[in-house]
């Protein structure tokens, strides 16, 4: 059984975020720090962003995986 979750680059989920509100507070080293609302997500600037750690950005971003995909 496949994940659902997909390997993105994160300029990708960094553009899905942005559509959903999510605005750039800081980088620091290859982090980049986005918020809304409360919620803060730390994106890895990686070559691809590995499937738990897209899981676990969209956990900390409540987004669900449809809606996130959706916007992708």
């Amino acid at each position: 059984m496949g994940s659902k979750y997909p390997l993105l680059p994160p300029n990708k989920i960094i553009k899905t975020l942005e559509k959903f509100g999510f605005v750039y507070v800081s980088q620091r080293g290859s982090h980049v720090k986005y918020s809304k609302n409360g919620y803060t997500v730390i994106i890895p600037k990686h070559s691809e962003v590995a499937r738990g750690t897209l899981r676990s950005i969209l956990s900390m971003a409540h987004i669900d995986l449809d809606d996130f995909l959706k916007y992708l």
